[in-house]
């Protein structure tokens, strides 16, 4: 696992693998319509343990079936927290025998970043349907990859932005659409944290580590939900204030964006700095996020008074009941793997811009 994966993403090589597992899409085609949709997750770490498993107990249109895991002496715990059958244990050797279980609707991939694009291809060619983690992956030819394998195998792909499955984001979501207040003119974004840690995957580039694709994304998302426009320019600068931990990724990024319509976004993220804020100026009024990206008490306020408070008991599985019930009825994903597809266009731009310390077209 600690392997960076991704020089095994190749486009030519991607469409024979595809091929060798196409019969599971008939497969998958003859299945019943469930009432539930079984879930395997894959990579059994802080993400997996302590909040999607703990959620997947809220779903109502989903359940907690299988997982997959590198760790055997995690198995005994999972089993006998959530009740899961032996034959819905995997490796990741084995890995592709989930295509004969039907328990198994849904594969999420809770990995580090490196290995996404790997093991979501692997996962679409079981004929399973596909849920990723963000960020989607390190590059745009791996999200392309991606998004190509759920194509060929019919199966829906969805990244996991829990944010954009939570009523008090969608709601400044609402008013880039209506326009309550005019045009957006300026947007601050905001979002990190300080991490103590120094030998996590976080700080490692082979593994798809550093702050812009881990916080960067939520700073990102923010402008461009804000302005419901992507971005045409970018300005950045990296930043470290502990070199001795972040000589191979970077701690703090700065960019400015700039859209089609004139607004322009100031964005920051970090892993040496607390931060988790967004305000959109518009011609007439403004809207504050504050917080923007916590797992829970994502809260606001409007320029007309009203007030953004949404109670949530659990974004994530807000987050799998909506992508579960997408695909119950076979319906568009809500954040489809395009969605990924998008940021990390603009996370390339970003690096290229603070490499080349100059404004980068996108």
């Amino acid at each position: 696992m600690a392997t960076n994966r991704r020089n095994f993403i190749k486009k030519t090589g991607f469409l024979a693998t595809a091929s060798a597992f196409s019969p599971n899409i008939l497969l998958s085609a003859t299945k019943a319509k469930k009432e539930k949709l079984g879930v395997a997750l894959v990579g059994l770490g802080y993400y997996s343990t302590d909040l999607l498993a703990p959620a997947l107990q809220l779903t109502k249109n989903c359940e907690l079936k299988g997982i997959v895991t590198g760790s055997p002496h995690k198995i005994p715990k999972w089993k006998k927290l959530y009740n899961i059958k032996d034959k819905n244990i995997y490796n990741y050797q084995n890995f592709e025998q989930i295509a004969n279980n039907n328990e198994i609707d849904v594969i999420y991939i809770v990995l580090p970043p490196s290995m996404h694009s790997e093991y979501s291809i692997r996962a679409a060619n079981t004929g399973k349907h596909v849920w990723c983690e963000k960020p989607m992956a390190p590059s745009v030819s791996e999200c392309e990859a991606m998004i190509k394998a759920c194509e060929v195998n019919k199966v829906k792909l969805a990244i996991g932005y829990r944010c954009q499955h939570d009523p008090n984001i969608q709601a400044y979501m609402k008013a880039a659409k209506e326009k309550p207040f005019g045009k957006v003119k300026m947007v601050s974004s905001a979002a990190g944290y300080f991490d103590g840690r120094s030998t996590h995957w976080k700080q490692k580039k082979s593994l798809g580590g550093g702050a812009m694709g881990d916080m960067g994304v939520y700073a990102l998302q923010g402008a461009r939900l804000a302005t419901g426009e992507e971005p045409i320019s970018v300005i950045a600068k990296t930043h470290t204030t502990r070199p001795e931990i972040y000589h191979e990724v970077e701690e703090t990024v700065m960019f400015q964006l700039e859209f089609p319509s004139g607004a322009l976004a100031a964005c920051h993220t970090s892993f040496g700095i607390r931060m988790s804020h967004l305000q959109i100026d518009y011609e007439k009024g403004w809207i504050k996020i504050d917080p923007h990206w916590k797992y829970a008490g994502n809260k606001g306020s409007m320029s007309n008074g009203t007030i953004i408070d949404f109670p949530l008991e659990s974004q994530q599985a807000k987050q799998m009941d909506d992508d579960a019930y997408s695909i119950l009825n076979d319906m568009p994903m809500m954040v489809p793997g395009e969605e990924g597809l998008r940021d990390i266009r603009v996370v390339e731009a970003v690096f290229k811009s603070a490499a080349k310390n100059c404004e980068i077209k996108i």
